[in-house]
This record gives C-alpha cells, structure tokens and sequence, in this order.
C-alpha cells in the first residue's frame, strides 16, 4: 500500500485540466491506500480507533493532493474536514465549501465528510 509518485502526478494534472474549464472541482478523498479500519476491526482494535486512523489516513493523501496541485501544477485548493484538526484543515461548512468552489479553488472533502450534504 502507499502512494505512487507518478499517480498522484496524473490526478494532480487531470484535476488541473477541469479546473482550466472552468468547472468547480470538489474531490472526496479516501485513505484506503494506506489504512483500512474494517480489516483493523477484525483483527481485534476497536472498530472506532479503526476508524479514526483511516480518517487520518485520508487527511494524510488530501494534504499530498493539496501539496502537489499547488506547488507543482499551481492550482489553488483547500482541504475541508469533519473532525477538527485545524493546523492541518478547514472545519467543513457547507457554505464556505460553495465559496471556495465559486473562487475557483478545489475542495478535497475526507471521505468523513459523506454524511453531510456538500
């Protein structure tokens, strides 16, 4: 499991392409690559500690995103989180999520976000 370079290199520039169309990009990011809770709770940990590290796991791959897209293709981003980890993430709102699609920025929402209506 993990990330590959080139990978992240080809959604970064697939992204980039839509966000030059015009079109508001929201992204729903997992962390699947790198943790998978539903095979950690079988194994004996707590289903919700399970769960908690796959959301980290999920902010770990949208920080990667975030880094790649506007350092390396200069896309403006924001990552929007439903738990609170502010140095690293937005608290998701709905509203501000629609603003920062209509500024033109891509959104990753953690896969945590679902649940909510963006």
């Amino acid at each position: 499991m993990g990330l590959i370079k080139s990978a992240v290199s080809y959604i970064s520039g697939e992204i980039k392409k839509v966000v030059q169309l015009g079109v508001e990009v929201g992204v729903v990011v997992g962390g699947g690559n790198i943790w998978r809770g539903s095979e950690a709770s079988v194994e004996g940990m707590e289903r919700a500690v399970a769960d908690y590290v796959g959301m980290l796991a999920t902010v770990m791959n949208s920080m990667i995103l975030q880094s790649t897209l506007e350092n390396s293709v200069n896309v403006d981003t924001r990552v929007l989180s439903a738990i609170d980890i502010r140095q690293i993430s937005e608290t998701y709102i709905r509203r501000r999520a629609i603003r920062h699609l209509e500024k033109g920025r891509v959104g990753f929402y953690l896969r945590q976000v679902l649940g909510i209506h963006i």
